[in-house]
């Protein structure tokens, strides 16, 4: 190699490497997002589940009953609500807020104590979750054989195991509807992130903001456009998720459309607060990607059962937007209109949207300044 061509190559070395020291986004993937993405999947992953919310009906009062109850009350894996009446654990059941349930009936002991008699007790899952349906029903049945066996008695126990919402576990049915949400997510960030980026890039923004219109007639016209196509995007995904995958959509189309339109404000709103931050398309699709798609992916129940991770991460999921999303399109593809549990998470979302505005306002301000 000639001296000359060894001093361009030099050159064009040196400046590839002042210009990757002067792009914060190239060190930020470089560096600080792998640091991230392990932090977060080294504490979101985990197929392991403990203290489960699990409801136990006792419908009698014998003693083998009780003591049975008991069992399912003193293991680890399970937080027992106890009842007497399994009318009491289905709407908790159907909220979420508990993932199973088992049913001692009031014939348990005179059967167990009949010659010939089998007793028999039912486990009820919300198969929403499936694997998680199958980790509880397989953790209430060796609770149930851990009694049975420290009874030492002869004869068999028969156990009637039904899962609610998703009887044939298709995991397919779960996850096209949270795929929805997932979709949703990328299309209002990005979009909106991608598009005003580009208005602060030929300075169209500050051109327009100099004009006698106000900041929300501003704000609310940029977003219009994006909302419906949105809106347009998440009914051709329920479309297809019906037609073409055989999902059901057991709840009503005006309660989807609700919590959809609820679920663009903060979608939208983060895109807009990206693109106000950063102002460069390039670095406003990184950075939805980091702040919109990996957290919906990772922290919204999607892929990974969030009662699987610790606490405090717990409580960071809630300020994620599909985290209150997810739940609400499963629930009402697969169970109906939970009017209880989607209005909650319309709330949050209605909450998360208003600080994502609020954020951005403050931000455009602080630019003009």
């Amino acid at each position: 190699m000639s001296n000359r061509r060894a001093k361009r190559l030099g050159a064009l070395m040196n400046k590839e490497a002042l210009q990757v020291l002067r792009d914060p986004s190239s060190l930020l993937i470089a560096f600080v997002m792998p640091v991230v993405l392990l932090w977060l999947f080294a504490n979101a992953i985990s197929l392991d589940i403990d203290d489960v919310r699990f409801g136990v009906v006792l419908e009698g009062n014998g003693q083998a009953a009780r003591e049975l109850a008991a069992a399912y009350a003193a293991t680890p894996y399970f937080r027992v609500t106890p009842a007497r009446d399994r009318r009491e654990l289905d709407s908790l059941l159907g909220a979420g807020k508990l993932k199973g349930y088992v049913v001692i009936p009031a014939h348990f002991d005179r059967a167990l104590d009949a010659a010939n008699g089998v007793p028999q007790i039912q486990i009820i899952t919300d198969a929403t979750e499936p694997n998680t349906a199958k980790l509880v029903g397989g953790y209430a049945q060796g609770v149930l054989n851990a009694w049975w066996r420290g009874r030492s008695t002869a004869g068999r126990i028969e156990v009637q195991q039904r899962f609610w919402y998703n009887p044939e576990l298709n995991s397919q049915q779960v996850l096209i509807p949270g795929g929805i949400a997932i979709i949703m997510t990328m299309v209002g960030t990005l979009l909106t992130a991608l598009v005003v980026s580009r208005e602060w890039e030929r300075g169209t923004m500050e051109a327009m903001m100099s004009t006698p219109v106000s900041m929300a007639e501003l704000l609310a016209g940029k977003l219009t456009p994006y909302f419906l196509l949105g809106m347009l995007a998440n009914l051709i995904c329920t479309f297809m998720a019906v037609a073409v995958y055989g999902v059901p959509l057991r709840g009503s189309l005006a309660a989807l459309m609700a919590v959809s339109t609820v679920f663009l404000m903060p979608a939208l709103g983060q895109g807009l607060l990206i693109s106000t931050l950063t102002k460069s398309q390039f670095t406003a699709a990184q950075a939805a990607l980091f702040a919109g798609f990996m957290p919906a992916l990772i922290l919204s129940g999607y892929l990974f059962e969030i009662d699987a991770m610790p606490a405090w991460l717990q409580a960071i999921t809630h300020a994620v937007p599909a985290r209150h999303y997810v739940p609400s399109l499963q629930s009402i593809f697969l169970a109906g209109d939970l009017w209880p549990q989607i209005l909650r998470n319309m709330a949050a979302l209605l909450a998360l949207g208003l600080v994502f505005f609020g954020l951005t306002l403050r931000q455009v301000r602080k630019s003009l300044d």
